[in-house]
C-alpha cells in the first residue's frame, strides 16, 4: 500500500470509531474549512489547489461513514 492509501485506511478506522455527534461536529468543521478555502480563492489569496480536493474527499469519506452507521442502527 502507498502512503496515501495507508492514511485513508487509518482515517476511516478513526472515523468509524467515533460516535454520531462527533461525526456531525467534524462535518461542520470540514464544511467551514471548505467555505474558507472558497473565500481564499475568491479573494485571490494563495490556497493550494490540493486542499480543495482533499477537503472534498474528507467530507465524502465522513458522509459515507455516517451512512454506514445509519444502516447499522436501522436507519435512525
Amino acid at each position: 500500500m502507498g502512503k496515501e492509501s495507508q492514511r485513508v485506511q487509518k482515517s476511516l478506522a478513526d472515523l468509524r470509531a467515533r460516535s454520531a455527534p462527533d461525526l456531525v461536529k467534524e462535518l461542520v468543521e470540514l464544511r467551514k474549512s471548505q467555505f474558507a478555502l472558497r473565500l481564499q480563492r475568491a479573494t485571490g489569496q494563495g490556497a493550494k489547489p490540493t486542499q480543495f480536493s482533499q477537503t472534498r474527499r474528507d467530507i465524502a469519506r465522513l458522509k459515507t461513514v455516517q451512512r454506514e452507521q445509519r444502516g447499522k442502527s436501522g436507519g435512525k
